[in-house]
């Protein structure tokens, strides 16, 4: 027979999950806990701490360009750029300053917020960087976020992004600290998160994820997410990319990924990162309608705007739209990218008058099971 108790203590642990602030200190089997909740539990619980901290209809949209493309020299095994894997990419110089203004410009004609540049360097080389400098600032000037990721950076460069009005800069672990090498040899762990530091310190906003789908163990899973929640503040952006296998490279033909496994990955990744955006990133192009619409479902809400990642097909933006009128979603507003307490309180209230209406309805229907229970009792010993 249900248990009232269950009921109560469930409810007890969403209401805190939806209230509660940030942690730093998840530890692994907290966090492989979270992934082994029933399926409808864990979207449950993770779609009421997003509503804690966000509008739960609406998506940031940003775009992505490639400004430099091929010819790294990282050995990243599911990278079609880099230099190691004859993949069929060509090498192409970095981009006129003129051009990626362009191309901001009709980012933002389709409903774009932020504007994010992707270079394939180990680290950007100081005869580029003053070019780099200036599309930030042109593309800034636009009204856009701005985001870049260029490898790894020391904090003179850092400063000098931030300098020039830089608002993110992606730089993504990838996966565990224990499985990185088998993905990566050419840069540490350790250098990455010496990255995201050097970020930190000058002053920008940090965009850092991982890739799923790589052959990597459930565990791994739940260790990417810990060293994301070890970061001190959370990353404010957070993408969750599928492998898309590219022909060429180590990782081909790679297992596919269970797109339910996906999905739990992402409701853990909104309740352990709650004021995050959390990107649905690389991979749409192989996700069906019903897989996005569970990804938002489960906390997700930011994407990628266009016809390519980087050097991947993405889901063209009328298709986008498309799904969003379907799904009644709309992309968030640039004012609302930055705090606005008033907007927090309000959104809270309403999170703590559903919660409350959810207890009196689940007191309710435990009162009327329970008095359902006694009139067929007292109807069963009058029978005797």
């Amino acid at each position: 027979m249900f248990d009232a108790s269950d009921a109560t203590s469930t409810a007890d642990a969403l209401t805190l999950a939806a209230t509660a602030q940030p942690r730093h200190d998840w530890r692994l089997d907290e966090i492989e806990a979270l992934f082994a909740l029933s399926f409808n539990d864990l979207l449950f619980h993770a779609q009421r701490v997003h509503r804690a901290h966000f509008d739960p209809n609406a998506v940031q949209v940003s775009t992505l360009l490639s400004i430099k493309t091929g010819a790294c020299p990282e050995d990243c095994k599911y990278c079609p750029q880099s230099g190691h894997y004859s993949t069929g990419l060509g090498k192409e110089k970095l981009l006129e300053i003129e051009k990626v203004v362009e191309q901001a410009e009709a980012a933002k004609a389709a409903g774009a917020s932020r504007f994010c540049m992707g270079a394939a360097w180990k680290s950007p080389r100081e005869k580029d960087l003053e070019a780099v400098l200036e599309m930030v600032r042109r593309v800034k000037a636009l009204g856009l976020e701005t985001c870049m990721t260029l490898g790894m950076v020391d904090n003179g460069q850092a400063g000098r992004l931030a300098e020039a009005g830089l608002d993110y800069y992606n730089h993504n672990l990838d996966t565990s600290p224990e499985y990185y090498g088998e993905i990566i040899t050419t840069r540490t762990y350790a250098d990455r998160l010496e990255t995201l530091g050097h970020v930190r310190e000058a002053g920008m906003k940090v965009c850092s994820g991982g890739i799923l789908g790589m052959g990597e163990a459930p565990r791994d899973r739940a260790a990417l997410l810990q060293q994301l929640v070890r970061l001190e503040p959370h990353p404010e952006s957070v993408p969750i990319n599928m492998l898309v296998k590219v022909p060429g490279t180590p990782l081909e033909h790679v297992e596919d990924l269970d797109p339910i496994e996906f999905i739990r990955a992402i409701a853990v990744a909104r309740i352990l990162m709650p004021k995050s955006h959390v990107r649905l990133s690389a991979g749409r192009e192989q996700m069906n309608e019903s897989t996005q619409a569970l990804a938002f479902l489960a906390g997700a809400n930011s994407i990628f705007y266009g016809e390519r990642l980087l050097t991947t097909a993405n889901p063209q933006a009328q298709l986008d739209r498309a799904l969003f009128a379907k799904l009644g979603l709309h992309p968030e507003r640039r004012d609302t990218c930055v705090d606005d307490t008033q907007v927090q309180a309000r959104v809270q209230t309403r999170v703590e008058a559903e919660i409350e209406a959810d207890l009196a309805r689940r007191a309710s229907r435990q009162a009327a099971a329970r008095a359902s229970e006694l009139a067929y009792d007292a109807s069963s010993a009058s029978v005797d």
